[in-house]
């Protein structure tokens, strides 16, 4: 049997396990995504209008770029212990780099006049941050959020180095039990994830692009 044919055998065999695992997949993804955006999106906006604290913001995120994401969860271990919390985390932390380095970069080349119009407008630091600059840096911003998602999905998978599930499981299986099939379902898998997060984030990254060339 070929190996593709072994996937889809394995995958017509065992629907049950690979929509578990799929589901896992997602809830880490999704939940380590959105608490990294909670955490870099606001810091972006607070530190943007700060250039010596903005810059050493982006030197920080350009630290934790480099910190590979099975060291992260290895130093989460003593600290968290093994299971869907350190995985979460470690994938947060993944998630803010890219988000709060976006976000900085993004206010910080927003059109002058845009902002200089608003405060003559006399609307507040928070008004023109959530009315003018964010949305002026929003194709930026939304860049940020794509590399973020396609990252954290890819190292989702590690996830099941620590019991946090997930189809990091089905290739570690795989691997385990010589079995193909089962691996290349939850490789393919991962993939296709990846690519769909890029595909959603990208469209919404153009559609920022051409709102704000429209008020522009």
């Amino acid at each position: 049997m070929s190996t593709l044919g072994g996937a889809m055998a394995w995958l017509a065999a065992n629907p049950g396990t690979f929509g578990t695992a799929v589901l896992d997949h997602l809830l880490l993804s999704l939940t380590g995504l959105l608490i990294g955006i909670a955490i870099a999106l606001p810091a972006g906006v607070a530190v943007a209008r700060r250039p010596r604290l903005s810059e050493a913001t982006i030197a920080l995120a350009g630290l934790l770029r480099t910190l590979p994401s099975l060291a992260v969860l290895a130093a989460l271990l003593p600290l968290l212990g093994v299971g869907f919390t350190p995985s979460v985390v470690a994938l947060a932390i993944t998630a803010i780099p890219p988000v709060l380095v976006n976000t900085v970069i993004g206010l910080n080349t927003a059109d002058p006049a845009a902002l200089d119009a608003a405060r003559g407008l006399g609307l507040t630091p928070v008004q023109r941050a959530i009315g003018v600059e964010l949305p002026l840096a929003a194709p930026l911003v939304f860049a940020g959020l794509r590399i973020a998602a396609v990252q954290v999905v890819s190292a989702a998978a590690l996830a099941t180095f620590i019991g946090g599930g997930g189809l990091g499981d089905l290739v570690t299986q795989g691997l385990a039990l010589l079995d193909t099939g089962r691996m290349l379902v939850g490789a393919v898998a991962i993939a296709a994830l990846a690519l769909l997060a890029e595909a959603g984030f990208g469209l919404l990254e153009r559609r920022a692009a051409r709102y704000r060339d429209a008020v522009a």
